[in-house]
């Protein structure tokens, strides 16, 4: 019928339009698209120089610091010669200097230290031991009676003797001071200040101690 064949028209053309539009805006996006590419390529190529062109100052610039590094050390090699060959033209016109001898210093004879205490050490019979300072004026005897005080124990007889140099002390050593004993046993007082001595059983000549 008419009417139908006249939709038909009025179909075709409204296609044949949006096609065209369709065409027409996919050819704008293309143009688009190709102008941004270019002008992506574009400042890629920029960028590009520009980091040649950075690379290109910097190798220079080494250059550069390199060439004055070399010209420095040349100088100073020259002038290192140069100072070398002064001091050994100096040396050999000079004649040589006497070597200094050392003064000696002076030695002075350590001074004696003098004690006027003596620590004395007593190993007991039972193998415990005491120890006690006395003055180095004090008489031998004040020790003996020292260990008959504080031994200990039942009362027995003693002597006192010194292990080494070995010497049992008798009963005339007793109003000895301590000081003459320990020069007699060949240590000096002023060197010393302890004494190790030991007790063992006897009697003296006179008495028990």
């Amino acid at each position: 019928s008419r009417r139908m064949m006249e939709l038909i028209a009025q179909k075709q053309r409204e296609r044949e339009e949006r096609e065209k539009r369709e065409t027409i805006e996919r050819e704008r996006q293309r143009r688009k698209q190709g102008q941004e590419l270019s002008l992506l390529r574009q400042r890629l190529q920029e960028d590009e120089m520009r980091k040649l062109a950075e690379q290109r100052r910097r190798d220079k610039m080494e250059e550069k610091l390199a060439k004055q590094r070399v010209r420095e050390k040349i100088e100073r090699d020259k002038a290192e010669r140069a100072k070398k060959f002064g001091a050994a033209a100096q040396g050999s016109s000079e004649p040589p200097a006497a070597p200094a001898v050392p003064s000696s210093p002076s030695q002075e004879p350590p001074s004696k230290r003098e004690y006027d205490q003596c620590r004395i050490q007593v190993r007991l019979l039972d193998g415990s031991s005491l120890t006690q300072t006395f003055r180095a004026r004090e008489q031998l005897a004040a020790v003996r009676l020292y260990v008959e005080l504080h031994r200990g124990g039942a009362p027995e007889p003693f002597r006192l003797l010194t292990p080494f140099p070995r010497r049992v002390f008798t009963e005339d050593d007793m109003e000895k001071p301590l000081q003459e004993l320990g020069t007699e046993a060949g240590r000096p007082w002023e060197r010393s200040w302890g004494r190790s001595w030991e007790c063992s059983r006897g009697r003296s000549r006179e008495r028990s101690w």
